[in-house]
């Protein structure tokens, strides 16, 4: 078990036939630290942990989850971007850190720029959705259509400024034309408890959270943000099928090391990781947590960065920001 900052468990894991040959070769000569740019109890801690303890056995040293919190997620960051690139220093970052550098540009590292993708560790879909009491639409195409006869009228929340679901509300008025009234909140929880309560219209929110709302009636599910439907909400179409193409949203988690790291260490970890996302484990919490699991390689996981990088600086860029 990580307890609750470290994973000692030694041994090897049966399942890392994936790996490249450089990467059966490479172990890590000291404990491995990988930096939770976020405060402990999030959901970056969430999926991080229990990797760490599979990763911890595959490499035969202890993997030590740090919480290095402040500025957005981006003081965590700059740890890792100035680490020794030698594989035993990696950040375990969020979709959050593919658009900081446009949220603070002042962050002094860049995704890019300045680190290596090693791998996915998960993937949470979001959906749109709206208290059916407070506002009577019974699909997208109606939400859209109350959007457009009274612009700046629907009051849809975001876990705050500069956030995921703040770009995603951001995406949606670009690519319908619509206007909202966004309202940020201090997190995802509160914007959800006030949408239960009917003070709020509307709110993107990861499908798992809000599975049992909408199932019970309470909220209504208009699409979800995703390339297909989900099993957890089945019934609820895509934004595709409801007419709103090109527009897929989600929150990630993956592990990256300095820019410099050798690809050895790279290839090692990224089997090691890829090999943990396939036990029965870690498959029961991601399922828990509404997560997606997509065995990828190092290079799709970096094409994948890559484009969420480019497409939300764009939109970030022309919302607002920076932060002060």
């Amino acid at each position: 078990m990580v307890l609750s900052r470290r994973a000692t468990l030694g041994g090897l894991l049966a399942a890392t036939a994936i790996a490249p040959a450089n990467a059966q070769q490479w172990r890590p000569s000291r404990t491995m630290n990988w930096i939770v740019p976020f405060p402990p109890g999030g959901s970056n801690d969430t999926f991080a942990r229990p990797v760490a303890v599979h990763v911890s056995r595959t490499l035969g040293q202890p993997v030590v989850v740090e919480n290095r919190s402040g500025a957005g997620g981006t003081l965590g960051g700059m740890v890792v971007a100035r680490a020794r690139p030698d594989g035993c220093t990696l950040l375990v970052a969020n979709s959050a850190q593919s658009f900081a550098t446009v949220v603070y540009p002042d962050s002094g590292f860049d995704l890019l720029r300045d680190f290596a993708p090693v791998s996915n560790i998960a993937r949470v879909p979001v959906g749109l959705v709206v208290n059916a009491a407070r506002l009577d639409v019974k699909d997208l195409a109606g939400f859209l259509a109350a959007a457009r006869k009274a612009p700046d009228t629907i009051n849809i929340g975001s876990s705050g400024l500069g956030t995921m679901p703040h770009l995603a509300i951001e995406l949606l008025q670009r690519r319908t034309g619509i206007k909202l009234m966004h309202v940020p909140y201090r997190g995802g929880g509160p914007a959800l408890q006030d949408l239960l309560a009917g003070q709020l219209d509307a709110t993107f929110q990861p499908l798992s959270t809000v599975a049992s709302y909408v199932q019970s009636g309470k909220l209504r599910a208009l699409a979800v943000a995703t390339a297909k439907r989900e099993s957890v909400l089945p019934d609820v179409p895509t934004f595709a099928e409801a007419g709103v193409k090109d527009f897929e949203v989600s929150t990630w988690y993956g592990l990256f090391a300095p820019r410099a790291t050798p690809a050895a260490p790279l290839d090692a970890i990224h089997a090691a990781v890829q090999a943990a996302l396939a036990e029965p484990d870690i498959k029961r919490v991601w399922a828990e947590q509404g997560a997606r699991i997509d065995l990828e390689s190092r290079q799709a996981f970096g094409d994948f960065v890559k484009a969420e990088v480019e497409r939300w600086s764009a939109i970030a860029s022309t919302t607002g920001l920076p932060m002060e």
